[in-house]
């Protein structure tokens, strides 16, 4: 926990002169109008909002059963880890830049998706799953979005007509988040030898790094990037070693598949290693790490301590026994139509289908990274705003 007491003018001016001697630039001072003006996010399923849905048809319940009632664009029972720093902010739930029905852009646009990946997705990619809005995509539909929305404020003629659309001048204010890098991974061990894999690793992150001098290029100066999670702990990943490869040889201490997670650690170490890289180049910006990955492990390590059962069961009963895409039902012996179906009780668990979080799970994370515990430099998001 970060312990410095920002309230007090000597704390602030020393982390001030501490962040400006790494090459930061200074943050304001706090005040009655400080404000996060808007967020644009970029991602995968950990973050998607409504992109998939739009794009390729809206998923089943019992996906959104605990807040929205009803499947809301999200693989989750509620809401993500987004939407809590979304409401942190103060600001409404990211719409999703693909779902037109009742969207608004006022205060940002969500373009992650379900199954995306760092890398451009081809027919390989795609054909293990990748979906095709990469983060690539993603960038075009942001340019997109900036570009044409700026044209509709100016010919707006009234406040009303422009309340649904991003004010110009929050651009350069607004945060940038990027939570992506987990399916090119797992993608890519379902094609190539784990030696492979790790070559990749250098490749795939050049491509992100390209995607953050992109966003700088057309004005982007704050960026909130999330590192990747110990998907070696999610049940699926634990649920197919076991299957294939029952020795407890290939699992860590507390379970967890400790090959994905070491090509995870080293994924997350190159990532670190670039954004300073791009720290050293863009003096003008603020470029926050937020370790996820051990965000998520405390959790999965301590979860009796956290109040969640077993880290390795899950809550979304036929999604994942039964392999069952989160959107479709399993027909079995060609007659028997089998729903997902939730547990009584998803607060209990930390993972919903056997690879995506609870909102319980995503709630306990958020808490933990907003404060700034997880971040490098140790700031919280609130210190990020105008």
């Amino acid at each position: 926990m970060n312990r410095c007491n920002f309230v007090t003018g000597s704390c602030l001016f020393v982390l001030a002169l501490g962040l400006v001697l790494n090459g930061v630039p200074p943050l304001a001072p706090p005040s009655k109008e400080c404000r996060i003006p808007a967020i644009y996010n970029f991602g995968d399923s950990n973050s998607d909002t409504g992109s998939n849905s739009a794009a390729f048809g809206r998923e089943s319940c019992p996906n959104g059963i605990t807040f929205f009632g009803r499947p809301a664009g999200r693989v989750c029972d509620g809401r993500l880890i987004i939407d809590f720093i979304a409401e942190k902010s103060k600001i409404p739930h990211l719409s999703a830049y693909l779902d037109a029905i009742e969207a608004n852009f006022e205060h940002g646009a969500n373009f992650a998706a379900y199954g995306a990946t760092i890398q451009p997705a081809d027919s390989k990619l795609y054909g293990s799953g990748a979906n095709p809005i990469a983060l690539n995509i993603q960038l075009l539909q942001y340019h997109q979005l900036k570009e044409r929305s700026h044209e509709l404020y100016q010919q707006a003629k009234t406040s009303n007509a422009k309340s649904r659309l991003p004010r110009p001048d929050d651009f350069s204010k607004a945060i940038y988040m990027i939570d992506i890098g987990q399916n090119d991974i797992d993608f890519l061990f379902k094609l190539t030898s784990e030696d492979q894999v790790q070559e990749s690793l250098p490749f795939i992150i050049n491509h992100f790094a390209s995607a953050i001098e992109n966003l700088h290029q057309g004005g982007a100066r704050k960026f909130w990037i999330h590192n990747t999670g110990p998907f070696g702990c999610l049940p699926d990943s634990v649920e197919t070693l076991k299957r294939y490869l029952p020795n407890t040889q290939f699992t860590d201490e507390i379970g967890c598949v400790k090959s994905y997670n070491e090509l995870a650690q080293e994924f997350n170490r190159l990532l670190k290693e670039k954004v300073s890289e791009l720290r050293a180049t863009f003096h003008d910006s603020l470029l926050v790490i937020v370790d996820i990955y051990s965000a998520k492990y405390t959790l999965i390590r301590d979860e009796s301590q956290n109040g969640f059962v077993d880290p390795f069961s899950y809550c979304c009963e036929n999604c994942a026994e039964y392999h069952v895409p989160y959107w479709e039902m399993k027909i079995v012996n060609d007659t028997t139509a089998i729903h997902p179906t939730s547990c009584n009780s998803p607060s209990e668990y930390i993972s919903w289908d056997g690879v995506h979080y609870t909102e319980a799970a995503n709630r306990w994370v958020a808490e933990r990274i907003l404060d700034g515990s997880f971040s490098d430099p140790p700031l919280s998001l609130a210190k990020l705003c105008v």
